[in-house]
């Protein structure tokens, strides 16, 4: 990935928590994944608070994302490949 601008992305949520993030992901999404801190998406490591919830719907992936000095997003990116990918290597499915 190397950028989040690189991708066609939405943000669901700005100046979120972690813990606001979570709970959205949980609650709209129509499958998710708890992982730790590290958890690649897009060849970035997920930062976060545990367990960090990554949504999926479909090839849509909702997962939260830091910026230094912007603070915490909820963003959503549509990506079959990555959408795969998650669901293969993160750890028991949820929901």
């Amino acid at each position: 990935m190397g950028c989040l601008e690189s991708l066609n992305y939405e943000v669901v949520l700005q100046g979120a928590s972690f813990k606001e993030c979570r709970d959205y992901v949980r609650t709209r999404c129509s499958e998710y994944y708890d992982v730790d801190p590290g958890f690649r998406i897009f060849e970035k490591a997920v930062i976060g608070v545990p367990p960090v919830s990554i949504g999926l719907d479909g090839d849509t992936i909702t997962f939260p994302y830091t910026k230094p000095c912007y603070g915490t997003f909820l963003v959503r990116v549509q990506e079959p490949d990555e959408a795969d990918r998650i669901r293969r290597t993160a750890p028991g499915r949820k929901k």
